[in-house]
């Protein structure tokens, strides 16, 4: 049952991912480069990126020194709380102020709804009982932080913000850091959430 979830998963990520690339990159108002560069600025595109990567380990049983990140016990549930936050920013805050249509609107409910749902799921089913130190799952914000620090630096000399709550020349400096700990508050709230659950549904010794 397992596997076929990670199948599964590893269908409907990559999938989701490609299309949008393609998608992207067929309706670009740049050029190919700063398109693709734009595409990997999306904290949406490279959390469901590693969210694939993570299955792709899972069913082909990648086991070498690069893939080493994948088999960390906290890697489930980190990518779990990623991709929760992607999917609650884009309920609350992104999904009205655009009205995809056709494929893009399959994408992206992949990408925003159909993922997070279902790696929650799958946490939950395979993962939630497994041990995981706080520390090491301390370790994952650094992704979210490095994220922030690359998209507005590129942005103050690109002009390119992927979300309109980075935009500082719209909202200011101090709207946007005051942005920014919202949503790495959330990470955190989500992390502990999900720690807690852990420990909760774990069997007792």
């Amino acid at each position: 049952m397992r596997r076929n979830f990670e199948i599964l998963g590893l269908c409907m990520g990559w999938f989701a991912i490609i299309a949008q690339l393609i998608l992207m990159l067929q309706n670009r108002q740049a050029g190919i480069g700063e398109t693709l560069v734009r595409f990997f600025s999306f904290f949406t595109i490279l959390t469901n990126i590693l969210v694939a990567f993570y299955f792709t380990v899972r069913v082909f049983g990648l086991k070498r020194r690069g893939w080493v990140l994948f088999h960390r016990r906290a890697t489930p549930m980190a990518l779990t709380a990623f991709i929760v936050v992607v999917g609650i920013v884009y309920q609350m805050v992104l999904r009205s102020i655009w009205n995809p249509t056709g494929l893009q609107q399959i994408v992206d409910e992949l990408l925003h709804t159909i993922v997070p749902v279902f790696m929650y799921v799958y946490w939950l089913l395979f993962c939630a009982k497994n041990f995981v130190g706080w520390k090491e799952l301390q370790s994952w914000l650094l992704y979210p932080i490095l994220y922030v620090v690359w998209v507005l630096v590129r942005g103050n000399f690109s002009g390119f913000y992927p979300y309109p709550f980075l935009e500082v020349p719209q909202l200011g400096v101090g709207a946007v850091v005051l942005n920014v700990f919202m949503v790495l508050a959330l990470i955190l709230l989500i992390m502990t959430a999900l720690y807690f659950l852990g420990k909760l549904l774990r069997p007792k010794q």
